[in-house]
């Protein structure tokens, strides 16, 4: 994770600001007890948070992505396996063989605003935890 730590102290301009939403959702990921995280770098495209379950078929549970495509006005993408969360308010993108081959639910989040930051993280708790269901 020290590579995600290297990206967040050179990310100055966020107009959106979005990175306390990042930095929020990557240490309610750090809280999931036993929960894997890593850290993916691809510049000028995104830069990558991926949360797995240890034990769990997926290889993930969660991808919190920094869509780099202009890196003065970035946005996060937040994605998860479409069986794993709900969506009761409808915000959600349906994204057909979206994340490694399977239906996903991806979040957009282009903006600091609390409320969507909430909804997206309670979506966290729900993968996470039906994640851990699906091993124990």
């Amino acid at each position: 994770m020290t590579e995600c730590l290297a990206f967040l102290d050179t990310w100055t301009s966020d107009p959106a600001e979005v990175k306390p939403a990042f930095e929020r959702f990557k240490s309610f990921l750090e809280s999931c007890e036993n929960a894997e995280l890593s850290f993916k770098s691809r510049p000028g495209v995104s830069y990558s948070l991926r949360g797995k379950c240890p034990g769990h078929e997926r290889d993930l549970f969660v991808m919190v992505d920094v869509v780099d495509d202009d890196p003065e006005d970035r946005w996060l993408s937040v994605c998860f396996y479409d069986d794993q969360v709900s969506d009761p308010d409808e915000i959600g993108d349906w994204v057909p063989e979206g994340l490694a081959g399977k239906d996903a639910r991806c979040f957009d989040v282009s903006s600091a605003e609390e409320e969507l930051v909430a909804y997206v993280q309670t979506r966290i708790g729900e993968a996470w935890n039906a994640s851990r269901a699906a091993v124990a």
